[in-house]
């Protein structure tokens, strides 16, 4: 992994032309999903993080690696046989033509995914159930309350 790498520009020039130019239409294809994502290198390559991470991606010899993590390779299992999978991963061969709808697609899910995540989320901070009264002296315990001062009585 290169350290000194610290932004998603630095990591596709780093990278052959051909290989860059192909890298460039994956990160705007991933933009066109998510503009307000924000852009970081994790991992030692380039991550677009949208209320967690979305996705990342990477350039190699012979394939472009898509990394939208193991439920994003399962949800999509039937559109992505023609691919190199493992858990997390999908490798898109040089020598084909790269599916960026199909990136686009997986990309989607994976943004509604911390969305629905996020909601939930919230909806369960909102809902503070109270401590164990034996643990915490005289604590309500049979209600849920917006707020931990409600908690106490």
């Amino acid at each position: 992994m290169n350290t000194s790498i610290q932004t998603i520009d630095q990591y596709i020039a780093s990278q052959p032309k051909e290989v860059a130019s192909i890298l460039e239409e994956v990160r705007k294809t991933i933009h066109k999903v998510i503009p307000e994502a924000e852009e970081t290198i994790g991992y030692g390559i380039p991550t677009f993080k949208y209320y967690g991470n979305v996705v990342h991606f990477a350039g190699y010899k012979n394939h472009i690696g898509f990394y939208p993590g193991a439920v994003g390779v399962e949800a999509f299992a039937d559109e992505i046989k023609p691919y190199n999978t493992s858990k997390g991963t999908i490798q898109f061969s040089l020598n084909e033509p790269i599916p960026y709808d199909l990136i686009a697609k997986i990309t989607t899910f994976r943004v509604q995914q911390n969305l629905e995540k996020r909601k939930r989320n919230d909806n369960s901070t909102n809902d503070s159930t109270c401590f164990n009264r034996k643990s915490m002296g005289n604590v309500d315990t049979t209600r849920t309350h917006n707020t931990m001062e409600q908690c106490f009585r």
